[in-house]
C-alpha cells in the first residue's frame, strides 16, 4: 500500500502562483508513475501532469501535462524526500478545482490517491 497526502492548496488571485506538494509513504518502491489530477465543481475530474520514473538507458523522468497547462505548471518529484510537486504559475480562475495527487506502477496507474486539496483563483 502507498498513502499519499497533499498540502500547499489555498486561495490566489489570478496571475498568482501556488506550489503543491505530495508526500508518499509505505511501499514506495513500487511506484513508477505519479501525478495530479483535478476536479472542478460540475465537471469529471481530469488529468494536469504526470511524471514517470527513467528507465535503465535513460535516467532522465518523463513529464506530461494537459494542453490547459502547458508553460504555466510544472512537474517534478524529490526522491529523496518521498515528495512531489506542482509549481502553478498565472493561475487563472478555470484552475480552480480540488487537486488530487496519484501514483502507481507501471502497468496499474493510477492505482492509488490523496485525499485532495482545495485550490481557488479568485479573479
Amino acid at each position: 500500500q502507498v498513502q499519499l497526502v497533499e498540502s500547499g492548496g489555498g486561495l490566489v488571485q489570478a496571475g498568482g502562483s501556488l506550489r503543491l506538494s505530495c508526500a508518499a509513504s509505505g511501499s514506495i518502491f513500487s511506484i513508477n508513475t505519479m501525478g495530479w489530477y483535478r476536479q472542478a465543481p460540475g465537471k469529471q475530474r481530469e488529468l494536469v501532469a504526470t511524471i514517470t520514473r527513467g528507465g535503465r538507458t535513460n535516467y532522465a523522468d518523463r513529464t506530461n501535462y494537459a494542453d490547459s497547462v502547458k508553460g504555466r505548471f510544472t512537474i517534478s518529484r524529490d526522491n529523496v524526500k518521498n515528495t512531489m510537486y506542482l509549481k502553478m504559475n498565472s493561475l487563472k480562475p478555470d484552475d480552480t478545482a480540488v487537486y488530487y495527487c496519484n501514483a502507481g506502477p507501471y502497468n496499474d496507474y493510477p492505482r492509488y490517491w490523496g485525499q485532495g486539496t482545495q485550490v481557488t483563483v479568485s479573479s
